[in-house]
C-alpha cells in the first residue's frame, strides 16, 4: 500500500482527500494511494477518490491484474435521484455499485465431491447459485464498492473491501499464485475481453463464417507464441453463443419507439454520452459513441481535423442523423460518434459538445485537434472554438452536391450544366460587397430564365440561405476538396446501408437507426480499421466504399492528364481502365467543375476533377479556390485605397513587409499543427461588418 498517514481518515473526512486521476488509459489499485478509514461501517477499508467518469478505466485496470486476472462482474446496484435526500450523508450516494470477482463469492471447487462449503457463500443477492457457472466460482473474497457521491456527482468514492484475491482462509484461489490452478483456465480471466467479444461480434455482423474466425484467431495466438490469456482459448461454443445474441436481438425492444429507446439507452449506458428526452420545450437529443470509437478519436483526432457530417436523412428517417468524423492514414473518414436530434444540430449543439469533449479529454488531457470542419454555416461557431480550441473550416461539399445532382436531373442540356454550374460557383466566390452579389445573382437567374425546373428549386431551396453561405465563406476558411472527397465517400456509404427499401418501413424508428449503426455499420468501420492494422481479411474489403476520390486520384499519373495551360476551359484525364478513352473536365481547377465520366454524371465528386485540381494547384495556373478568393479580395481592397501621405506610404510599405514574414511563420505553425484559432470577438467584428442581403423574388 501507498502512502501512509499517522491519523486515519475518519468517513466524515473523506471529500478532503485528493481526487486521483492517473493519465494512463487504464489503471488498477496499484496506480492509487489508498487511506484506511477509521471507524464507521467500512472501518479499516482502503478508500480513495476518483473522477466517477473513470470508473469503467479502473474496473478494467483492476481486471488485468497479472498474477490474478480477472473479471468483476456486477453483484448489485442501486441509484437514487437528485434531490431525493435533504440532508446527504457525505459518503451518501447517488449510484451504488458492488463489483465482486466473477471467481467467488461462493466455493464449488469441491462440490462433486460432496466436500463443499457452503458457509463461505455471501448473503442471498437474489442471483442463487448463477447456473451454469458453478463451474468457476473458488470461494474467492475480492470486491469493492463504488459510490457516485450524492454531494459531488462528478466524484466517484472507491471502498475496497478486500483487495487480495484470496478465499476464506486467506489463501489465493485463482491465477499464478494458486497451486491447484496450474495448468487449468483458473489460471487466467474467466471469460473473454469485452474487446475480443467486440472483435467476434464485429467480424459476425460483416458475415464472417464461424470456421474463418476459429481459424483466424488460431493463427494470432500462434503468432504471439501461444495462449497467454483467457482470450486466447477462445472456442467455437464462445463464437456460436455469440452467434444466437446477434440472431435473437431485435431493434424493436419495446413497441413504442420511444419506450424502446430509453430501454436500449439502459442496455448500453456507457455508449451514450449524453440524452434529453422529447418535452414540448426541449427537442431529441441523443449522443451516441463506443468505446472503439472513442479509441479512434483519441488516435486520429489528436492534431488532425474533426469532421461534422450534419442533418443526414432528414426526408426519410425521423430525426435526422449527425455524424462526426476523423480520417485515417488513407484519409477516409472514421465515423466516431453519432447525434440523433428532433432539431437543427446547430441548435442544440452548445448542450453536447462540452460533454462530448470533456469525455474524450478524461482519457487524454493533452488531446487537441488541429482543425474542425462544418457543413452548416448557421452552426453556432463559437461553441466549437471554445470547446474544440481549435480553428474551423467550411466544407461545401453539400453545396455543390445538391446543386450537381439538381442540374443533373432538371437539366438535360450538358453545355447548359455547364455554364450554370460555373455561374453558380461565381455566386459563392463573390465575396465583394452586396450590390455585387445581389447582381450576381439577379443576372444567373435572368440568363437561364427559361430553365424553370432548375429555378424554381434554386429560388425555393437555396435563395433564402444563399445569403448565409456567401457570409460563412466570408469569415471562416474554407476546406480544401481532399476532406471534401472523404465525407461525401462517407455520406454514400451511409446511404447505401441505411436506405434499402428492405428497410423501409423501419425509417420512421429511432431505435432501428440506433441498433443498424451500432451493430453493422458499426463492425464495416471496425472491420476496415482491422484491415489496416493487421492486413488479414483483405479479399473482404469494399474498395468502392473505402477508398474515395481524392486517395484514386492520387493514383493517376500526371502523364494521363492533358492540360493546355493557355486554355483553361477544359482538360482531359486518360481512363485507368480503358487507356483508348478520355474523359473531359469543364472549367477545371475550381469546385464547381464537371466531369463526363459515369461517376461524376451521377453528381458525386470524381477522381479525375480532383486529380486536374491537383495539378492546376501545383503549377499555379487555375482560378483560386474560394478560400484564396477571400483573401485575395482583402489585399485588392487595401490596394485600391492607397493611403495619399507618402509618410503614411512609407509606414504602410514596412507594416506589409513584416506582414508577409508573419504569413509566412503563420504557414509554417499551420503545417506544424500550433496555429491557434482567431478569438470569438475577432470572428464577431468581421460578422458584425458583413452586409446582409435584401429577399430576392
Amino acid at each position: 500500500m501507498k502512502g501512509h498517514e499517522s491519523k486515519m481518515p475518519r468517513m466524515e473526512d473523506i471529500l478532503n482527500l485528493p481526487v486521483q486521476d492517473p493519465p494512463c488509459a487504464e489503471f488498477s489499485a496499484a496506480h492509487i494511494n489508498w487511506k484506511k478509514v477509521e471507524g464507521g461501517r467500512q472501518g479499516g477499508d482502503d478508500i480513495a477518490l476518483i473522477p466517477f467518469s473513470r470508473v469503467d478505466d479502473f474496473v478494467k485496470g483492476e481486471s488485468t491484474n497479472a498474477e490474478c486476472p480477472a473479471s468483476f462482474r456486477i453483484e448489485s446496484r442501486r441509484k437514487r435521484p437528485e434531490g431525493s435526500i435533504s440532508k446527504p450523508r457525505v459518503d451518501g450516494y447517488l449510484e451504488y455499485t458492488l463489483y465482486w470477482c466473477s471467481y467467488g463469492p461462493e466455493d464449488y471447487r469441491d462440490s462433486e465431491s460432496g466436500l463443499g462449503d457452503s458457509s463461505n457463500n455471501k448473503p442471498a443477492s437474489g442471483k442463487g447459485s448463477r447456473p451454469g457457472r458453478r463451474h468457476m466460482m473458488r470461494g474467492c473474497l475480492c470486491h469493492f464498492t463504488v459510490k457516485r457521491l450524492y454531494t459531488r456527482p462528478s466524484l466517484a468514492l472507491i471502498i475496497y473491501n478486500q483487495r487480495k484475491h484470496v478465499d476464506k482462509t486467506g489463501a489465493p484461489c485463482h491465477g499464478i499464485l494458486d497451486r491447484d490452478a496450474v495448468g487449468t483456465r483458473a489460471m487466467y480471466a474467466p471469460r473473454i475481453s469485452e474487446e475480443l467479444r467486440q472483435k467476434v461480434m464485429s467480424m459476425l455482423y460483416v458475415g464472417i463464417s464461424l470456421d474463418n474466425i476459429i481459424q483466424h484467431h488460431m493463427e494470432v495466438v500462434q503468432n504471439h507464441g501461444g495462449p497467454h490469456n483467457r482470450d486466447d482459448f477462445l472456442t467455437r461454443n464462445d463464437v456460436r453463443n455469440m452467434e444466437r445474441v446477434i440472431r435473437n436481438s431485435s431493434h424493436m425492444l419495446l413497441d413504442n419507439d420511444e419506450c424502446s429507446v430509453k430501454a436500449w439507452m439502459q442496455r448500453h449506458q456507457k455508449h451514450v454520452f449524453f440524452f434529453q428526452a422529447n418535452s414540448g420545450s426541449e427537442p431529441f437529443i441523443l449522443g451516441i459513441q463506443t468505446d472503439w470509437q472513442l479509441q479512434q478519436m483519441l488516435h486520429y483526432g489528436h492534431n488532425g481535423s474533426i469532421a461534422s457530417h450534419s442533418t443526414f436523412g432528414s426526408k426519410k428517417l425521423k430525426y435526422p442523423l449527425c455524424s462526426l468524423l476523423v480520417f485515417d492514414s488513407s484519409r477516409n473518414a472514421i465515423p466516431v460518434a453519432w447525434v440523433i436530434t428532433s432539431s437543427s444540430i446547430g441548435q442544440g449543439i452548445h448542450k453536447w459538445m462540452g460533454i462530448f469533449v470533456e469525455r474524450i479529454r478524461t482519457k487524454d488531457p493533452r488531446w487537441r485537434p488541429n482543425a474542425f470542419l462544418v457543413d452548416d454555416p448557421s452552426i453556432e461557431i463559437g461553441v466549437i472554438r471554445e470547446v474544440f480550441q481549435c480553428r474551423v473550416l467550411l466544407c461545401l461539399w453539400h453545396v455543390r452536391r445538391a446543386w450537381m445532382r439538381s442540374l443533373l436531373k432538371k437539366c438535360c442540356n450538358l453545355d447548359v450544366q455547364q455554364e450554370m454550374f460555373k455561374h453558380l460557383g461565381q455566386i459563392l466566390y463573390c465575396t465583394k460587397n452586396r450590390p455585387i452579389i445581389v447582381d450576381a445573382i439577379q443576372e444567373f437567374m435572368q440568363i437561364f430564365v427559361d430553365q424553370c425546373a432548375f429555378m424554381n428549386y434554386f429560388r425555393r431551396r437555396w435563395l433564402p440561405r444563399i445569403e448565409l453561405w456567401v457570409n460563412g465563406i466570408k469569415t471562416l476558411p474554407v476546406a480544401s476538396q481532399e476532406p471534401n472527397a472523404a465525407i461525401e465517400s462517407y455520406h454514400l456509404s451511409l446511404k447505401t446501408k441505411l436506405f434499402n427499401e428492405l428497410y423501409a418501413n423501419h425509417w420512421p424508428r429511432v431505435d432501428w437507426l440506433i441498433h443498424i449503426l451500432t451493430t453493422e455499420i458499426h463492425s464495416f468501420y471496425w472491420l476496415e480499421q482491422y484491415i489496416i492494422e493487421t492486413g488479414y481479411f483483405e479479399n473482404l474489403r469494399d474498395v468502392s466504399f473505402t477508398t474515395n476520390s481524392w486517395y484514386r486520384a492520387l493514383h493517376i499519373p500526371d502523364a494521363d492528364v492533358l492540360l493546355d495551360e493557355q486554355n483553361l476551359q477544359l482538360a482531359k484525364v486518360i481512363s485507368q481502365t480503358d487507356r483508348t478513352l478520355a474523359y473531359t473536365i469543364w472549367n477545371p481547377g475550381s469546385e464547381f467543375c464537371i466531369c463526363d465520366c459515369p461517376w461524376s454524371r451521377l453528381g458525386n465528386l470524381c477522381k479525375h476533377a480532383i486529380k486536374v485540381a491537383i495539378l492546376c494547384k501545383s503549377r499555379q495556373v487555375a482560378r483560386p479556390l474560394l478560400s484564396a478568393q477571400v483573401y485575395r479580395q482583402a489585399l485588392l481592397t487595401l490596394l485600391q485605397n492607397p493611403p495619399d501621405d507618402p509618410l503614411v506610404l512609407d509606414h504602410a510599405i514596412l507594416h506589409v513587409t513584416r506582414l508577409q514574414q508573419d504569413i509566412k511563420g503563420l504557414e509554417e505553425l499551420s503545417n506544424s499543427g500550433l496555429l491557434q484559432p482567431l478569438p470569438p470577438e475577432t470572428n464577431s467584428q468581421m460578422v458584425d461588418n458583413i452586409p446582409i442581403f435584401p429577399r430576392l423574388h
